[in-house]
């Protein structure tokens, strides 16, 4: 990577890593694109410290691990109040992830799971205290995650915003 861009092997390391990261060594994606796994060490880390990768998450299946109500809640918050009131949202029990959307009156996602009707009750009220406008909530059956397979394309190499931004 240099020039603030990804290389072909860098959207490889991500395409792999994307598709199973717990079961993928360096040692594995290096056989794959036909390098040293110290080079592939050394892009991880690189893409690791541009804030590229900024995690490694567990993939869980909630209704199997006692949660059986998965639920996606739509709010509306005031523009120059979302970054905080999404970041305050995480911190409600039960909230498994915020999405802060750039336009439109429905401007924050948040899923969430619980137990029962009550679990996402009591989330729905954490979230309007904060100061959340609900508008609209979807309980969703299964998500499925998948890698993105424009890594793969071999085509011109692709522009990265410095971490900075």
């Amino acid at each position: 990577m240099k020039d603030g861009t990804l290389d072909d092997v860098d959207r490889h390391i991500l395409y792999y890593l994307q598709r199973d990261a717990r079961h993928t060594s360096s040692s594995d994606i290096a056989e794959e694109l036909d390098i040293s796994p110290s080079t592939v060490r050394t892009r991880l880390k690189e893409l690791e410290t541009r804030g590229i990768i900024r995690g490694y998450h567990i993939d869980i299946d909630y209704d199997l691990a006692g949660y059986p109500l998965y639920t996606k809640i739509i709010c509306t918050a005031p523009v120059p109040d979302r970054d905080t009131l999404a970041n305050r949202a995480r911190e409600v029990n039960g909230v498994t992830a915020v999405r802060e959307i750039m336009t439109g009156e429905r401007n924050v996602y948040v899923n969430a799971i619980g137990t029962d009707h009550d679990d996402l009750n009591r989330i729905a009220q954490d979230l309007d205290e904060l100061g959340l406008r609900i508008v609209d909530e979807q309980l969703i059956r299964d998500e499925h995650v998948c890698p993105y397979h424009g890594f793969l394309d071999a085509d011109a190499e692709q522009p990265v915003p410095d971490a900075e931004d």
